[in-house]
């Protein structure tokens, strides 16, 4: 066996410089004498793309459940990003959206919020809070080829640097947070660890993205977005439009195989106009394309359940994207890494004094492991019991109880349209600050069963400055 390092100062590393890496960096910063964060490529010193970060250049937004935890992570980063001109949105004062069930209502009384920001700002944002601190460093264009320590314990890993050089870092603790293109699975193999089970549910959806100027200042502009009604027959597009900083919106198209999305620009307006309603062809219309079409296929919600293992090697925690990835539409990918970091630094500061070793506690990796599942888990019901339904999705069929349950979450869904108790309750699971199963509190039956208490929007509820962007006066 190989000894985990008891003398000399603590020391984690961190595999990449993800928004995963960087909040994992801070979540164990209290918790040793040195954090060094491991990474493939040159790291941008501005708002710039980001290589190995393709979903970059699609929609982004920080649900309240991730925007909490980044705030509690790194205080004060809230505030940061709106000034760097992130958008905060209260929900659902600040959304229109057009559900399968309708249109929902912009109630008055904000009970949630989101943060909107293109990815690069929010990445840099958070990445130069991270570094201020002198406990954090960074090896950038070096990459990691292997665990060090076996079964039992993983001690560090293997390098390789951009000249081909390969050295070992000794850890405490070793976080992966490399994204899809982790390497723990064979690695773990490597090491012994047999048993991790995979899965992977995949609508087959292909995302086309574009950013344009809007005809106006972005103040208070609200999120937007047509949702796919899987019930229906055809091919199901959706999309997503959010302000983000410079006064310019991002949008995102979505749609099944054979019925997407393409990167010729010619198309991208034409497909908006085929939704389910035409508000987003609409604004387009008024607006400057900055940006060509950026396309993606790879949409499939992945997880790998390292918490089922029967061994769990000490020193080694995976998050973010490399312990589960899930369909960008949804907008839960940020706020489960951020939670997952929150839940490593809780369960640290859970340790006392033995926290200082950086979770080398007996057994501390396998809980940490098993705490980083609960807001995988959340997520993961979310994505999946709606991606299930497609008819194009591969990896699993949707049961007679996943059609039950589907028929309940329309319910409430249409009761929400017009029931200010169910849309909270809804909001509540949607921005990932309460499981699931709360949906079936009494008080939430009791609104589904009741219904919308006002009777359903016919037309988007944009406000009168919000239409004048749908025909500016100096538009015919």
């Amino acid at each position: 066996m190989t000894e985990a390092p008891r003398g000399g100062p603590a020391k984690v590393v961190v595999i990449g410089g993800s928004m995963a890496g960087m909040l994992a960096a801070a979540a164990v910063r209290d918790h040793t004498d040195r954090v060094e964060i491991v990474e493939a490529h040159e790291l941008p010193d501005g708002p710039d793309p980001r290589t190995g970060v393709p979903q970059a250049v699609h929609i982004h937004m920080l649900q309240t459940g991730g925007a909490e935890a980044v705030e509690a992570l790194l205080p004060g980063s809230v505030g940061r990003l709106v000034a760097a001109g992130a958008h905060r949105i209260p929900v659902t004062t600040g959304m229109v959206i057009h559900s399968p069930e309708g249109w929902y209502r912009r109630w008055r009384r904000a009970t949630h919020y989101l943060i909107s920001a293109s990815r690069d700002l929010t990445d840099l944002v958070v990445r130069r809070q991270v570094l201020e601190d002198p406990r954090i460093g960074v090896r950038t264009r070096t990459r990691a080829v292997g665990l060090l320590g076996d079964r039992r314990a993983v001690t560090g890993i293997r390098v390789r640097a951009a000249d081909g050089t390969e050295a070992e870092l000794r850890a405490d603790l070793v976080v992966d947070a490399s994204g899809r293109s982790s390497h723990t699975p064979r690695w773990l193999t490597d090491l012994g660890v047999t048993g991790l089970t995979r899965d992977e549910i995949d609508s087959g959806l292909v995302y086309a993205s574009r950013i344009y100027r809007a005809p106006g200042p972005l103040r208070d502009w609200p999120m937007i977005g047509v949702q796919a009604d899987p019930r229906r027959p055809g091919p199901g597009g959706s999309g997503g439009m959010l302000p983000i900083e410079g006064d310019r919106w991002h949008v995102s198209l979505m749609g099944p195989p054979g019925a997407h999305p393409t990167r010729d620009p010619a198309d991208f307006e034409p497909f908006a106009r085929s939704l389910r309603h035409p508000i987003l062809a609409d604004l387009l219309a008024h607006a400057e394309p900055l940006t060509g079409v950026s396309l993606t296929r790879g949409t499939a919600n992945r997880r790998h359940h390292y918490e089922r293992l029967a061994h769990w090697p000490e020193g080694l925690v995976v998050l973010g994207d490399a312990a589960a990835a899930f369909n960008p539409v949804y907008g839960h990918g940020l706020t489960v890494a951020a939670q997952s970091a929150l839940a490593l630094r809780e369960l640290l500061a859970g340790d006392g004094a033995a926290g200082r070793r950086a979770g080398r506690a007996p057994g501390f990796a396998r809980r940490a492991q098993r705490a980083v599942a609960r807001p995988v888990g959340s997520a993961w019901a979310l994505a999946t019991g709606q991606d299930i339904h497609f008819p194009t999705t591969t990896g699993r069929s949707p049961t007679a109880a996943d059609r039950l349950l589907l028929r309940g979450v329309s319910r409430l869904s249409r009761t929400a349209a017009g029931s200010f108790r169910a849309a909270t309750a809804l909001t509540d699971v949607l921005s990932l600050q309460a499981p699931p199963v709360s949906l079936a509190r009494p008080d939430v039956l009791l609104a589904a069963l009741l219904g919308p208490l006002r009777p359903p929007l016919e037309h988007p509820p944009l406000t009168r400055a919000e239409r004048a962007l749908l025909n500016p006066p100096d538009r015919p």
